[in-house]
């Protein structure tokens, strides 16, 4: 139980620090790369802008072609960004042909993919966008169209290798994290496991020390009324002196089941299931209760059988108990992926789901006006639990159509 407190922990550290620092990095390099398109885009159409054909083009282009507006740029070109920046374009005129390619040397890209690359974005119909570590701008200068280039691939280069390192190092901080998670884990749930073993420990020491004085009252009870025959009073004492006893009983068996790992065996489920359940028909019987059995033959469980009985035992006797009237209780016993799975349904009333899990803990009963006088004392369903927790099982409550559900299942051999 504190072993899965532990890992719950951990794992809730680590998916928040995993979560903020996927989301940190998200706004991070989100922001930027969208600062960094529009600052190219903004760039490109400032040099889109600038642009005119060589004294040698521009005699190609009609007489009526418009020139330059001189509008105000988007992005002033004095600066240092704008200076440093490497920019290509390609001239096409309105029947495809192309009138001007600006490659200056050195350069990585050769006229033909410029063209090649600025054709296909004519024929897209893209205004802006990047290709090839180039971001591109498309501009209609009237007669002819210009796509400008701005080569962004050392900027690309830097921004994956800050990435590498930031993942590198965000990895590196993660298992840190995880070193320190764990021992803030331990630290947190130390206390409460010690506190649940001192509690343990007290309720057996506790019954083993109530269990001497209630066989002397048991025993004098008894001979007392030898010597004075039937007598209201003393009726009373044994009365409430035997529940004393079925309390500590349950209390011993509780503490035996979570302190002492039981000897396991091969054991055959179905015929353990279905030898404890005859004694409770004529239970259910009495009760005007049918209980109802489908127990697969050949399940086989590696466990301890007088524990299996008990688990058994328990379920059906609270299904049986809290049925209504004239009701049914269901037993059913299934194997499914290696695993088998004891069902016990009754007709009665709804469990709230605040209280489901509850219900698995000392003492907790859902009726609070009800004291023991039905001699349960809200252990039975503990004891099932770790019995269930014993033999690497699970054990819940679900309730739906006005049924009762409590599931048991273990690994099967």
């Amino acid at each position: 139980m504190f072993k899965k407190s532990r890992k719950k922990i951990v794992a809730a550290i680590m998916t928040i620090l995993a979560l903020l620092w996927v989301g940190t990095l998200g706004v991070i390099y989100g922001s930027s790369y969208f600062e960094m398109t529009a600052q190219n885009k903004r760039m490109l159409q400032t040099h889109a802008q600038m642009h005119t054909l060589s004294p040698a083009f521009e005699e190609t282009v009609p007489p009526n072609h418009p020139k330059p507006n001189g509008s105000h740029p988007d992005f002033n070109p004095d600066s240092p960004m704008f200076q440093l920046s490497t920019f290509y374009t390609v001239a096409i005129s309105a029947d495809g042909t192309v009138l001007e390619i600006k490659n200056e040397p050195p350069t990585v890209h050769t006229d033909a993919d410029l063209e090649e690359l600025a054709q296909r974005i004519i024929k897209s119909g893209k205004e802006s966008g990047t290709k090839n570590n180039l971001a591109f701008y498309k501009a209609d200068k009237g007669n002819y169209t210009l796509v400008a280039f701005m080569d962004n691939t050392v900027v690309n280069q830097r921004a994956m290798t800050l990435f590498r390192y930031t993942l590198i190092f965000g990895g590196i901080a993660l298992i840190l994290f995880f070193f320190l998670s764990v021992f803030l884990a331990k630290k947190i749930v130390d206390p409460l496991e010690e506190s649940y073993q001192k509690q343990k420990q007290f309720i057996s020491d506790a019954g083993h020390e109530l269990k001497t004085p209630v066989s002397v009252v048991s025993a004098n009870a008894e001979l007392l009324s030898r010597e004075i025959g039937a007598n209201q009073w003393l009726q009373n004492i044994q009365y409430e002196n035997e529940r004393m006893g079925i309390l500590v009983g349950q209390l011993l068996e509780l503490a035996r089941t979570e302190s002492v790992t039981p000897p396991t065996e091969h054991i055959d489920f179905s015929r353990l299931i279905a030898g404890e359940s005859l004694p409770f028909e004529s239970v259910a019987f009495e009760k005007g209760v049918v209980l109802n059995s489908n127990i697969i033959d050949g399940i086989a469980v590696k466990g301890n059988g007088t524990q299996l009985k008990q688990i058994v035992s328990i379920l059906l006797d609270n299904a049986i108990r809290h049925s209504k009237e004239q009701g049914e209780v269901y037993l059913s016993l299934t194997k499914e992926h290696g695993v088998a799975k004891l069902s016990v349904k009754n007709k009665g009333a709804e469990i709230p789901i605040e209280q489901r899990e509850k219900i698995f803990e000392r003492f907790y009963r859902v009726d609070t006006a009800r004291n023991g006088e039905d001699r349960h004392y809200g252990l039975g369903l503990a004891i099932a639990k770790a019995i269930a927790i014993a033999h690497k099982g699970s054990i819940d409550v679900d309730c739906y159509d006005g049924l009762v559900e409590f599931r048991f299942q273990l690994p099967t051999v």
